[in-house]
């Protein structure tokens, strides 16, 4: 039986973050819990301090396929290149004539720069074809 996880983004403003992701991963932002219609009730009842509101966030598949994605407010900027980073995948797959896979691509590129994401690059190579992008907080991620 496979473990099950969720990925983690440290960031500045993780309600931005999980807004911009659940946007482009068609997920949704997690419901609060039980008996409470709002995050903000639940987390008043807790006794959380209002300046703590968006200390996190957190974004599901609304099917339940696909990994949780949470993210944490640190207090450090982002300063280097990610070590991981995901892969989103909307061009068709191999059986997608790459013109097809291009425009696509490219649709979602636009979508996506609407939400604040930022193309660095364009990439073509083995037969693939994908664009590097980063989100609002400059974390990479690829189209593809």
């Amino acid at each position: 039986m496979a473990t099950s996880f969720q990925v983690t983004f440290d960031c500045a403003d993780p309600d931005r973050l999980a807004r911009f992701w659940a946007a482009t991963l068609g997920y949704q932002l997690q419901d609060p819990p039980e008996g409470y219609a709002s995050w903000q009730a639940w987390l008043a009842a807790q006794g959380v301090p209002e300046s703590d509101w968006n200390s996190a966030s957190a974004v599901v598949d609304p099917a339940g396929q696909g990994a949780r994605l949470f993210f944490q407010r640190v207090p450090e900027p982002k300063a280097a290149k990610n070590r991981m980073h995901l892969d989103v995948n909307v061009g068709g797959g191999h059986n997608t004539p790459l013109a097809e896979r291009q425009q696509r691509v490219a649709a979602e590129v636009t979508r996506l720069a609407m939400l604040g994401a930022v193309e660095q690059e364009r990439v073509e190579q083995r037969a693939e074809y994908w664009v590097v992008m980063h989100d609002p907080e400059g974390n990479e991620f690829c189209l593809q």
